[in-house]
């Protein structure tokens, strides 16, 4: 059957009543299984036997409806479940056949245990479940010797075979020899299936065939903790110093960076709703609020050195989420800049990388920032404005941006002045904060007369939602196509992993990696439209998707396409 668990979410809590009947369901089975594997080894049964194996066949198949009623279930695996549980106790005139039976059920218990499982996993599963199975039928009837078995030897055997999984579950559990062992309740389910094989192969080294009786009740609790695995949330990695965190213990993403001493921005997705405030422990807590230019809430916390926890508040509601510092200093992480900084190190989280935080993109002007930049001031000369009104701010990047849109002005003959007029184009080469007010300074002032005629355009990196739609339509020069699939493959998964927020140019530069190559240049623009308006009715090619709202979109409730063809 199909207990549904989800162990990505990582929850703290666990459903102990659905946890309590799967292994409950499972531990009779598997003693009722390796009663029947063993019953053609026997002559004939006694009176007890035979009322403890029925007893075990009605158990498992009441078990196994009351789950039904617990927790969602496939069923037509409970209605084979029932039928083999009481086919194996009713089959005990028939032992070969009842072997059969036995072997089915113990089949469908490696599955109930496995939860999905494939690969290594599922064969670990499989060894264990049957070694387990085997264990509980010589444990039942007792040691049963013939020409073919040994129980002595085998009891070693077994022992080896559970130590053996134990090991390789252990290494594959992905906690090592770290704190979560001993603090977690996945970590405690761990060192119990590594620790109780070690018990019950030491009985079997010492007892050989007396060991089965006497072992029994350890290789139950180690089933039982082998089982646990599948349902039990796996803990969250643990924090490393400088690697910006993302957690969801609150029940909702949280970003910290860049998870240093002293100031770092904790970032919460609008998704999360609002009444939010973070602090350290014992410390100031303080209140999550909109930033220009950027998604969600983001709230101000400083960090001391080395572990401590931090406090996630909404409304009524605490959460707790550890942190680790460190002592090594970070990059300053502060200011106007700190959104963007931010959500360029949740695309290289997102992509499983931890990357730790050593700059921010506004600390220098990319290459291919300022090529592109360079073509957009060329293909504005030839569309002639009568000027071009520039926008910057104070970061390394944005006046290496500013020093660099001028020169290529003077090249082509534009002039650059500060001040709007009906025939220039607006070029901001800014930070966030500031290109958003630019922005929306733009949109009022054309509400209210002729500006900027010859269009407002955007540096690459100022490609976010509430930057582009602060205005009805506004130009970037971009290096890759937004609509690709690379492209809306990080806007899926950054939306996926935190909350649906928007993608951005530094996460999708983090998400790619080292290996991302720039492309060349062309100029798209940004709308708040809806680039295709049909009737809902109305017929439409396969494939073509008529919602704006689509997982991937670049531009929240808007589209952005190429207005130029590659600029040479």
């Amino acid at each position: 059957m199909d207990h549904h668990h989800d162990p990505g979410t990582g929850s703290s809590t666990v459903d102990l009543l659905a946890l309590g009947l799967r292994l409950a369901l499972l531990l009779a089975t598997a003693f009722l299984a390796g009663g029947g594997l063993l019953r053609p080894l026997v002559g004939e049964l006694t009176r007890p036997r035979k009322l403890t194996l029925s007893g075990l066949g009605g158990l498992s198949a009441l078990l196994a409806v009351v789950s039904a009623f617990a927790v969602d279930v496939n069923v037509v695996a409970l209605a084979v479940h029932v039928v083999l549980a009481m086919a194996v106790p009713l089959l005990l005139r028939w032992p070969r056949a009842g072997r059969w039976a036995s072997v089915a059920l113990l089949a469908l218990v490696v599955l109930e245990t496995s939860l999905g499982g494939t690969g290594v996993g599922f064969a670990l599963d499989s060894v264990f479940v049957a070694a387990t199975a085997v264990w509980f039928g010589f444990a039942l009837f007792g040691p049963v010797s013939t020409s073919a078995v040994r129980p002595g030897p085998l009891a070693i055997t077994l022992g080896g075979l559970f130590v053996v999984a134990g090991a390789v579950r252990f290494g594959l559990s992905g906690l090592g020899f770290d704190r979560r062992l001993g603090t977690t309740v996945f970590g405690f389910v761990v060192v119990a299936v590594v620790v109780l094989p070690v018990v019950v192969s030491g009985l079997a080294v010492v007892l050989r065939a007396r060991a089965y009786r006497l072992g029994a009740a350890a290789v139950a609790l180690a089933f039982g903790a082998w089982s646990a695995l599948g349902a039990v949330p796996v803990p969250p990695p643990l924090p490393v110093p400088g690697v910006p965190l993302l957690a969801d213990e609150p029940g909702f993403p949280v970003l910290v960076s860049p998870q240093r001493p002293g100031h770092n921005v904790v970032h919460f997705p609008a998704s999360a709703g609002g009444d939010l405030a973070a602090g350290v422990r014992g410390g100031l807590i303080t209140q999550a609020v909109a930033r220009p230019g950027a998604e969600g809430t983001w709230a101000d916390v400083d960090l001391p050195p080395g572990r401590s926890e931090l406090e996630i508040h909404r409304g009524g509601t605490t959460a707790v989420v550890e942190v680790d510092a460190g002592t090594a200093p970070g990059p300053p992480i502060d200011g106007a800049d700190a959104p963007e900084c931010a959500a360029a190190a949740l695309g290289g989280l997102v992509a499983g990388r931890a990357d730790v935080l050593t700059a921010c993109p506004a600390d220098a002007l990319a290459p291919e920032d300022g090529g592109a930049l360079v073509k957009l001031v060329e293909f504005l000369a030839a569309r002639k404005p009568a000027a071009l009104t520039l926008v910057s701010d104070d970061s390394p990047r944005g006046v290496a941006a500013a020093k660099l849109v001028r020169e290529a002005a003077a090249r082509t003959g534009l002039a650059v002045r500060p001040d709007a007029g009906p025939d220039t184009a607006l070029v901001v080469v800014s930070g966030w904060s500031a290109g958003y007010l630019a922005m929306t300074r733009a949109a009022e002032l054309q509400r209210l007369q002729p500006t900027h005629q010859y269009g407002l355009y955007l540096a690459p990196w100022l490609l976010n939602g509430p930057i582009v739609n602060a205005v009805a339509s506004a130009s970037l020069p971009l290096r890759f196509d937004p609509r690709e699939a690379t492209a809306v493959g990080y806007a899926v998964a950054v939306g996926n992993r935190f909350g649906g927020e928007s993608p951005t140019l530094g996460g999708f530069r983090s998400w790619l990696g080292a290996g991302g190559a720039a492309g060349d240049v062309q100029i798209f623009a940004a709308a708040q439209v809806n680039a295709m308006p049909m009737y809902p009715t109305e017929p439409h090619a396969t494939g073509m998707v008529m919602d704006r709202d689509y997982a991937g979109q670049w531009v929240p409730d808007g589209t952005i396409v190429p207005i130029t063809s590659v600029l040479r």
